[in-house]
């Protein structure tokens, strides 16, 4: 940052210019104006290099107070302080000058001891203050610099995680992004349907990206029961059931800390076969129990399963995966939810038929 070495003095009167001239000469670099327009001026052409503005009230062509409506407009005001000189100030324009931005008001005649006194610590506060300023920024820039190299981390581990389970069920991993894409459009035009405040921005990416380890359990089940191409056994349907309660057992393991991202993949994993009418797994919970998080990875779940082909199934259409859901073949689902999926229903045509050509 360039040094601030030089104090502009805009006034009319010659003799009140030399006066303050000849208290800071030596001590700082001096410009002078003569009136309002001369004062805009050299603060358009100096303004990283002005420390301080001692600025007359009353001067031809512009008023100080023009000059410094100029500044409030120009983003200069808070980092060149003014200090008003006036000696026909009123109750009324001193309370301008203040709302205006003015450091101090000095009345002339000034004494010039008190004039240094209160310019130093003037330009000592500005300069600390923008120097803070300064240094927040800095930090603020390599906090979000960290926070997104972490954000790409978790989103490596996160998809890689994922990916593992999509291998060993011997089915693309296009599965998971699937999942992802339809859980953001569900949570876009669920927040459309009901509110604003349902969801933010970065929520949404959270529980986006939480979504793709909604079967990480999968990992612990055994190949025979994983990849069978038949009907499960009621008790290989109860081993399959297990994987919600692994994959939560993992997540503990996985879990730095207790935060919001760390909630939504074990609600989503735990959760993600719940139903609404209180008849999926592994809790049993019913109706709004269920965290809306999980009750929307749910329902993109089963669409995407049920329209695409897997080692125990083939594929139906997208307008039998619609029947089928709302005919209740695929579990409960809420009012709400189904009415949100209706709606979202050519967004996510659009998503399957463009990620079905890759």
């Amino acid at each position: 940052m360039e040094e601030r070495d030089t104090l502009l003095i805009a006034d009319d009167v010659m003799i009140n210019r030399e006066m303050l001239k000849d208290i800071f000469e030596g001590k700082y670099k001096i410009l002078e104006a003569a009136n309002g327009e001369e004062a805009i001026e050299l603060l358009e052409n100096n303004k990283d290099k002005i420390a301080l503005l001692f600025l007359d009230l009353v001067m031809p062509k512009k008023t100080g107070l023009d000059v410094m409506h100029y500044m409030s407009l120009n983003d200069m005001i808070n980092i060149i302080p003014v200090i008003m000189i006036t000696g026909e100030a009123t109750v009324e324009s001193d309370v301008r000058a203040y709302e205006l931005g003015a450091a101090d008001i000095i009345y002339k005649p000034f004494e010039p001891e008190v004039v240094i006194r209160r310019a130093k610590n003037i330009i000592e506060l500005y300069q600390h203050r923008i120097s803070i300023e300064n240094e927040l920024e800095l930090r603020t820039k390599e906090l979000y610099e960290s926070k997104k190299k972490l954000e790409e981390n978790n989103n490596f581990l996160v998809n890689a995680l994922s990916s593992i389970v999509e291998f060993r069920s011997l089915e693309s991993g296009e599965h998971i992004q699937r999942v992802k894409s339809f859980t953001r459009i569900m949570l876009k035009h669920w927040r459309a349907l009901y509110g604003q405040k349902q969801f933010k921005d970065e929520q949404i990416e959270l529980i986006v990206d939480a979504s793709a380890l909604h079967d990480i359990g999968k990992i612990a089940i055994p190949d025979v029961i994983l990849l069978k191409p038949g009907k499960l056994t009621d008790e290989e349907y109860a081993e399959m059931k297990k994987h919600t309660i692994y994959g939560c057992l993992m997540l503990e393991k996985f879990k730095q800390e207790e935060n919001e991202f760390y909630r939504y993949c074990y609600d989503i994993c735990r959760y993600h076969h719940e139903r609404y009418d209180g008849r999926g797994y592994p809790d049993g919970l019913k109706g709004e129990e269920i965290p809306v998080w999980a009750q929307i990875v749910s329902i993109v779940d089963v669409f995407d399963a049920l329209i695409n082909k897997r080692v125990y199934k083939d594929s139906f259409s997208i307008d039998e995966a619609f029947a089928m859901i709302h005919n209740g073949e695929c579990g409960c689902f809420s009012t709400k939810l189904l009415d949100c999926f209706d709606d979202a229903k050519e967004d996510l045509i659009v998503v399957a038929k463009k990620l079905a050509q890759k």
